[in-house]
Order: C-alpha cells, then structure tokens, then sequence
C-alpha cells in the first residue's frame, strides 16, 4: 500500500557538516517525485534521509521530521531495518548480489524478513516481483543463473525486483539509468509508470528530460554557494516547474544557465 512522506524542517549533518538544510515538502502516494539539481547540491543525501540510508556513513544525523503517513520513522523506538523495509531504495549502479543466482537475488530480502519460507511461498514471491519487474519472461528459463550475468538494464530491474519483493510502500531511486544505454533507460522509465500505480516513488536524476518524462512532481534542489549546505528551492507539478517555475534560479537551471 502506497503512503504518503511529509517531510517538516529537516537538516541533514555528517559531523560538524551540514549538507542539507531546512528541507520542507509532500511526497505523495501512487505518484513519481522527481528531485532535480546540480552536483553536489544534496538530492542524494535528501533522498539516504527518507529511509535513514544516510546513517551507514559515520556521524550521521538529522534534525526536523519525516513522516510515513502518520509514522515518524526517526521516533527513539523505531527501527532503522523496519523503515527501509518501508521504503526501498535502488542505486545508481545495479547491485546484484554476485555469488547468487537471479532467483537468490529477489527472496533474498523477504527471507531476511521471514527466515520460514515455505518453496511455494518463495516461489511466488519470485514470479510475482519479477513480473513486476517487467523481467520475468525474459528470465523465467533462467533463475538458477547468476544475476550477475544479466545485461545493465536487466541487473537495475532484478535490483528493483529485490526492492518489491518485501512490498515496500514506497521506491527511492538514486539515478537509476545514469549506468544504462537509451534502451535500458526507457525500460526503466516505463517500468516507473508502471509501479506508481502501487507504490510512491522518489527518483534522483541529473536528466531533467527524464524528470519531465517521468514525474508528477519535481523538486530543484540547490547549494547557497560552495561549502553550504543544499536547499529545496522550488516544488510543483512537473509541467509547471518546467515551463513555469516561480523561483528565477530554478528558470535558470532548468534553461542551462547554470548547473
């Protein structure tokens, strides 16, 4: 079931840094919210902050809120696992695990969850994400190989498989085709219009066609200048952002001025 991120005053530090300042927005459920910005700019980091991803890195720490519906997922008692099995994520690079086989790679998460796992039961799971995937017919003769021996484009949907095997609520995606051919890449993008219907989802891109071809929303992030912190400039439906935007700097990146 799809949920809705209300995200109030949020600062990301790691030590004394701090990379993302005062960040305030609605992500909301069964739509596709793209986060767009220069390099640097604390998108990425925003988007670790969603699912307390950013917490692998040493020092790391947030101040503000992030609400998964009514749930804050930074509240004392609750579990760091149990929000990224909320909110999956898929990362630039495909990340299948190599020494598994493409059937390993997507029960791979949901037997963590549920160490008794009947064959059955695991088997559906399989066919089921991978059909929502959009990877079971080509792989269905297959599920004993290794998932690393698939092409780019089918390792990033085996990666997205994994991601809904344990029905998450919501998809972040940090620059999921940025490694992938233009084929790949529109597998991808139909495969996000495809999964909105079910899940939220939050996609980093540096391709602002993508972002115009794929979201609903789109958020411009920005740095105040070098060694500050990225803000969220400007969010809105993605037709107006990109025809119309409110804020001068995010005309400016959007017409290649700058970034």
């Amino acid at each position: 079931m799809a949920k809705r991120i209300d995200v109030s005053g949020l600062h990301v530090y790691y030590g004394d840094f701090k990379a993302v300042e005062d960040v305030s927005m609605t992500i909301e459920p069964r739509a596709v919210t793209a986060f767009i910005g220069s390099s640097g700019c604390g998108k990425s980091t925003f988007l670790r902050a969603l699912n307390r991803m950013h917490e692998v890195a040493p020092n790391a720490r947030v101040e503000g809120k992030v609400m998964l519906d009514d749930q804050d997922i930074y509240a004392p008692d609750v579990d760091p696992v149990a929000v990224r099995r909320e909110i999956g994520m898929v990362f630039q690079r495909p990340n299948p695990f190599p020494t598994m086989s493409i059937y390993d790679n997507v029960i791979a998460g949901a037997k963590l969850n549920n160490q008794r796992l009947g064959r059955t039961e695991a088997d559906d799971i399989v066919e089921r994400s991978l059909h929502g995937a959009n990877l079971w017919e080509e792989v269905k003769d297959r599920l004993s190989k290794p998932g690393a021996g698939l092409s780019g484009g089918q390792q990033q949907r085996l990666c997205i498989a994994r991601a809904i095997a344990v029905e998450p609520a919501v998809l972040l995606m940090d620059e999921p085709c940025s490694a992938l051919d233009p084929i790949s890449t529109l597998a991808i993008e139909d495969l996000i219009a495809k999964l909105k219907e079910n899940y939220t989802i939050c996609i980093v891109t540096h391709n602002m066609q993508q972002a115009a071809r794929v979201s609903d929303q789109t958020a411009f992030f920005n740095l105040a200048g070098t060694g500050k912190p990225g803000r969220l400039i400007e969010m809105d439906e993605t037709n107006k952002i990109f025809t119309k935007p409110d804020k001068k700097e995010t005309e400016n990146y959007i017409t290649g001025r700058f970034g």
